[in-house]
């Protein structure tokens, strides 16, 4: 081939061309930085380790690696929370959505290469057009077409990083599901077995009040005790009764609760009664910096700030004209016998360019949207970040004051017993009435209640803490980390039916 002074002066504005068009492509969107969120030193809401109520362990003790509620040391919550990762349906329905956007970038990644079409037709006919006596004609073609639209824009890019991003945030929102699945059963958990405490106190209390009557009719039957004391015998007795009843059915409820989340009918679950054991275990926490890596919901929300940042520039592609190259090769002959002959082939190169030239404002009011829902995004990252630190600072808050509760109301417990024994023993002996017994009675039983419940409230605030902190979750866990492969090998079994 000739070379020319016309070719040689056209190469450098070619390659200059080239380029121009390399470097305008990566620059048509915004570099994104993750948004900068309002943060204290420390934790204000950090219990005083001096006060010997309540001490959090450093993350290098006890971090949850996943399996959080190990952390309690209960066997029968072990089973159960595993059964929430496997069958609850609110859970799949999560993981699938996350499964679709996985899918999502595996096709926008596809448009980086050519269609390749393949094709075969057999056409018969004849041409009436002229005066001439034409005859029938047979036509066969066999047509290889690869069409391709290069990424000189970057929008083939920015696609794939808006799905990588969104599949992300779903990866997040699964992530976050389950830890809210987990947290809620574990919170069902405690609060069944809280209620199972309760029951058993009343039902020492119905023991002690029926004691309390036959010796009250005993009394009113030697002219001692008055009709009223065996009224306010027997009418306390029932009163107990009909608390016991509501709370049985208090724990049936959530029972049921318990049975939807580890993805069984209600009516084919059973939770056997027992009472809750031993105290909420030290929890580690986290520099709120950190909080940001470990809350999948944050994560979520960032990644989606993520995605409107790249939507940025995928408007931005709009302005430019739609390059495609094409390429047709094949076979075309008249007679089937020699359809796939050398000398039948066909072929042609070609190229076209379309872009908008007037569009009256369309494509600048949908990059200005774009930009707009671009910082809508960031304000709903701030905020689901600053909500983020405002559960751990409640939840710390809850485990310092509740264990100094405890402690209050197990005093009140054992000052109620004694007044309780000393009121008993003057009624006995005929100094007191029996209504100084009864109010003695509720008193001591309501402490002994409300023990229960502030020992039911300090383990629901463990969990909570738990799932505040992220769990066992770091941002890191999130997929296009690592190979993608990893994601597909997550994909559950597909559903019979």
């Amino acid at each position: 081939m000739k070379t020319t002074a016309s070719s040689l002066r056209l190469a450098p504005l070619a390659a200059s061309g080239a380029a121009a068009v390399l470097l305008l492509s990566g620059c048509l969107g915004p570099a994104y930085h993750r948004p900068d969120v309002t943060t204290s030193p420390a934790f204000k809401e950090m219990p005083d380790v001096s006060s010997g109520t309540w001490t959090p362990a450093s993350p290098s003790d006890a971090a949850p690696k996943g399996s959080w509620w190990t952390l309690f040391a209960d066997p029968r919550l072990d089973d159960l929370e595993r059964r929430v990762s496997i069958s609850n349906e609110s859970l799949k329905q999560a993981r699938f959505q996350y499964l679709q956007s996985v899918e999502v970038v595996s096709s926008n990644r596809a448009d980086y290469f050519p269609d390749i079409t393949a094709g075969a037709s057999a056409v018969r006919g004849r041409n009436y057009s002229t005066n001439k006596p034409y005859p029938v004609s047979n036509t066969f073609t066999a047509p290889l077409t690869a069409t391709w639209e290069p990424d000189f824009w970057g929008t083939i890019g920015k696609n794939v990083d808006i799905a990588k991003e969104t599949a992300q945030s779903n990866s997040a929102l699964y992530q976050n599901a389950l830890l809210s699945l987990q947290a809620q059963l574990a919170v069902d958990y405690f609060s069944a077995e809280e209620l199972d405490m309760e029951r058993d106190l009343l039902s020492a209390a119905m023991s002690s009040y029926e004691k309390a009557l036959n010796l009250t009719l005993a009394r009113y039957g030697a002219g001692i005790a008055s009709q009223a004391d065996v009224s306010q015998a027997r009418a306390q007795l029932d009163g107990a009764r009909a608390s016991a009843t509501d709370v049985a059915l208090s724990r049936a409820k959530f029972e049921h609760a318990i049975a939807v989340l580890v993805g069984e009918a209600p009516g084919n679950f059973t939770l056997s009664t027992a009472p809750i054991v031993g105290v909420p275990p030290s929890i580690p926490t986290f520099l709120p910096a950190r909080l940001l890596e470990r809350r999948p919901d944050v994560a979520s929300a960032e990644r989606l700030t993520a995605a409107a940042n790249s939507t940025i520039g995928l408007a931005r592609t709009a302005f430019f004209p739609a390059i495609t190259l094409a390429a047709t090769g094949g076979y075309e002959s008249g007679t089937f016998s020699q359809w796939f002959n050398w000398p039948d082939r066909i072929w042609s190169l070609g190229a076209s360019a379309a872009g908008t030239i007037f569009d009256f404002g369309r494509h600048e009011a949908q990059y200005r949207q774009a930009k707009d829902a671009y910082e809508q995004s960031v304000a709903n990252y701030r905020q689901v970040a600053l909500t983020a630190f405002q559960e751990v600072e409640d939840d710390l808050a809850s485990l310092s004051y509740l264990a100094v509760e405890g402690v209050q109301q197990d005093s009140a417990v054992k000052a109620a017993e004694d007044s309780l024994k000393l009121e008993t023993d003057l009624y006995k002996a005929g100094t007191v009435s029996y209504l100084d017994v009864i109010t003695t009675q509720n008193i001591a039983l309501t402490d002994e209640r409300t023990a229960a419940q502030v020992l039911g409230r300090r383990m629901e605030a463990a969990v909570d803490l738990i799932k505040a902190v992220g769990g066992g979750w770091d941002q890191s866990q999130l997929p296009f980390n690592k190979p993608p492969a990893a994601a597909a090998a997550a994909r559950p079994a597909a559903s019979k039916g």
